[in-house]
């Protein structure tokens, strides 16, 4: 018999319903009977135990919540009768040792994929071209540049959807109904092939800053596309400035000198202000960025060791199987990377509240710690102080699968990092130097996410959603994972991985873990296209650190 629910952590007074449940049914686990006080659906929890006013909830083993009238055993908590609450947390001076659960793990060592090497010794998983824009002002230079280039070399989409619109033209005109029409994929344009077979594509990064705001925001903003020119997935770039602008071309070139003071990749400035007329600045763009694709192209993939992949961690549209399917999966995936020498980014901090003392506790440096405790509370603070918080986090989706509060949505997304010890602790928009797990501060916001992630030098994303999101990035793969197999079945064209077995138990934690790192080393080799690839899904979104949860 399928089992119903599960109790997550041994301390826990909640048990996860894996099914939707009944009113008055009665449930058996580990031999004690609880009756249903209230019809509880699946990724939804009830409390195993008598529970007064302003009891501490208890789920992963730590405080998710407090209630706000009594519970009697068997009831569903809702955001009704429970708030957000999460345990304090200190530096602990001493450092304890962390063993990974997968420390002693050795047959991943010497997995290699085919990747592109760069002169930095590090491995890219991909080889794109990028156009940046120093400033929104150049943006629609930048869809020029887009228009004049990506169709003749072949790495335009064909319009899937423009041939739907001729039929619904035509349908129109001879007066049938429109509802009769379904798009006639056989009547789409055929992509022509790419003109340089070696470069997967050129990336145009469009953003809305660079100007205005503060000043900081414009060397954050410079830090972060240095990160992308300078990213192992890149290799060259070319760049627009107007000129008058807060972005500096000398701040751009300062914040690459910090990330590779060997830069020797092709790289093309331009000044508008300074050439003058939009057609010789756009005449001179092309003629630089062809030349550097032609360098470009001559790169090809060659074996490298799995230690030089970096792994980003994510999640967006999280549900109440998040937590115990897709996210201890990566997180054991992660700590396999880690132990065979490979790099892995956790972020997300306002979803790592009330997880932060076994967090900070995993550093093996004092000084990762408390700049990780302090990191976390400089962010809460400042959410705090436009009148919002870490409290407001859970979106209704999230709410609506389970995730009632912000404490139980983050203990459940921290699984994404596994047991590893923590290597580093980045402030955005820094990049991953250190092997093993890397704390990334970003917002939880799926998209400014994955983007610092990959500034960061993320080389393949590993993203869990329960609910669906088509989140991409321009340069890295983004590899969908889903926490359920119903969501697997209903988008298909976005999720790439189901971890919905782990609930149905056909697989382990550990097995499903092990699957998806088969999976990001066909990845990055080269082998599989991700759906968000196969999609053009290029998300990218600066974040300016304001207050984004």
């Amino acid at each position: 018999m399928k089992q119903k629910v599960l109790k997550v952590h041994p301390q826990d007074n909640v048990l996860v319903a894996l099914q939707d449940l009944s009113k008055g049914e009665k449930i058996l686990y580990n031999g004690v009977e609880y009756t249903l006080l209230d019809d509880v659906a699946a990724k939804h929890k009830f409390v195993t135990a008598d529970l007064e006013k302003g009891a501490a909830v208890i789920m992963y083993g730590v405080l998710v919540g407090k209630t706000t009238e009594a519970l009697p055993a068997g009831s569903r908590i809702t955001t009704s009768n429970l708030k957000h609450a999460s345990a304090a947390y200190a530096l602990s001076e001493t450092r304890k040792e962390v063993h990974s659960k997968t420390e002693n793990d050795t047959s991943w060592k010497d997995r290699t994929f085919m990747g592109y090497h760069r002169s930095d010794g590090c491995v890219g998983t991909g080889n794109y071209w990028l156009v940046v824009p120093l400033v929104f002002c150049e943006n629609r230079n930048v869809e020029v540049l887009k228009d004049a280039l990506l169709e003749e070399l072949g790495y335009a989409h064909p319009p899937k959807y423009r041939a739907l619109t001729k039929q619904l033209v035509a349908a129109m005109e001879s007066g049938v109904d429109v509802e009769t029409i379904s798009l006639n994929e056989s009547a789409q344009a055929t992509a022509k092939s790419p003109v340089f077979k070696n470069v997967d594509g050129i990336k145009f990064l469009s953003h809305t800053g660079g100007c205005g705001g503060i000043r900081q925001d414009a060397q954050t903003l410079c830090g972060l596309l240095a990160g992308y020119i300078t990213h192992p997935n890149v290799a060259g770039a070319t760049v627009l400035s107007l000129g008058c602008q807060n972005a500096q071309v000398a701040m751009l070139k300062e914040e690459i000198e910090k990330r590779s003071p060997s830069f020797d990749k092709p790289l093309y400035i331009f000044e508008q202000q300074t050439v003058g007329r939009e057609t010789d600045l756009i005449e001179f763009a092309m003629k630089r960025t062809f030349e550097g694709l032609i360098i470009a192209n001559q790169q090809t993939r060659k074996p490298a060791p799995i230690s030089k992949l970096v792994i980003g961690l994510e999640c967006g549209g999280s549900d109440g199987f998040s937590g115990i399917s897709a996210n201890p999966a990566i997180g054991h995936t992660s700590d396999l990377l880690v132990s065979a020498g490979g790099s892995v980014i956790l972020s997300e901090f306002p979803e790592l509240c009330g997880v932060e003392q076994e967090i900070s506790d995993r550093c093996s440096d004092v000084r990762d710690a408390e700049r990780f405790i302090c990191l976390m509370r400089a962010y809460a603070a400042s959410a705090v102080a436009v009148g919002s918080g870490f409290d407001m986090n859970p979106s209704p989706g999230n709410i609506k699968d389970g995730l009632i509060t912000d404490a139980m949505k983050s203990a459940g997304a921290a699984k994404k990092g596994g047991t590893s010890g923590v290597a580093a602790v980045l402030d955005y928009p820094e990049v991953v130097r250190r092997a093993g797990l890397n704390l990334l501060c970003t917002p939880g916001n799926d998209v400014e996410s994955t983007t610092a992630e990959v500034g960061a030098g993320a080389t393949v994303v590993l993203f869990t959603t329960g609910l669906g999101t088509p989140t991409g990035n321009p340069i890295a793969p983004v590899v969908k994972i889903s926490s359920n197999t119903a969501l697997y079945n209903r988008m298909p064209d976005i999720i790439d991985i189901n971890a919905g077995t782990i609930i149905e138990g056909n697989e382990t934690i550990e097995q499903c873990g092990e699957r998806i790192l088969e999976y990001v080393i066909a990845v990055a080799s080269g082998e599989k296209l991700v759906n968000a690839v196969r999609l053009s899904q290029d998300d990218f979104i600066p974040w300016k650190r304001g207050i984004s949860l």
